[in-house]
């Protein structure tokens, strides 16, 4: 009776803006699967993969892991900020040795900077309507 192997998988979440990401990393061979597609058919813009994959570039680990992303919410320069920071946490799971070259590109921290809310009376979060002294 052969002995079955526990399956290597790391997940984690990554969050910017409004938009969510869960992320499942699993030894392989850099296949993609955001959301059912691949990861240049969900993010056209090349900005975008390449802020994404700088997690696997800055720990020379391009290629050596299948990525599975769940992402929801915001747009698309959000859901790739999130997708960015559930890789790089995911690696870090996976080992723990990658911390040290993660944390100095600032790819661990979560960026708190949202849409400032609209106030009362204005046009805009900050615009004014045009003041008339008379």
């Amino acid at each position: 009776m052969a002995v079955e192997q526990p399956e290597l998988r790391w997940h984690a979440v990554g969050r910017r803006k409004e938009g969510v990401a869960r992320v499942y990393l699993t030894p392989g061979s850099g296949k993609w699967d955001v959301n059912g597609r691949t990861l240049g058919d969900y993010f056209p813009r090349r900005s975008h993969v390449q802020h994404i994959q700088q997690a696997f570039v800055v720990t020379d680990t391009l290629g050596a892991f299948d990525v599975k992303a769940n992402v929801k919410g915001g747009g698309q320069t959000g859901q790739a900020g999130a997708i960015r920071l559930a890789v790089a946490r995911a690696l870090v799971a996976a080992d723990e040795t990658h911390r040290a070259r993660l944390r100095p590109y600032g790819l661990l921290t979560r960026d708190p900077r949202a849409v400032e809310r609209k106030k009362p009376g204005q046009p805009k979060a900050r615009k004014r309507f045009q003041f008339s002294k008379r």
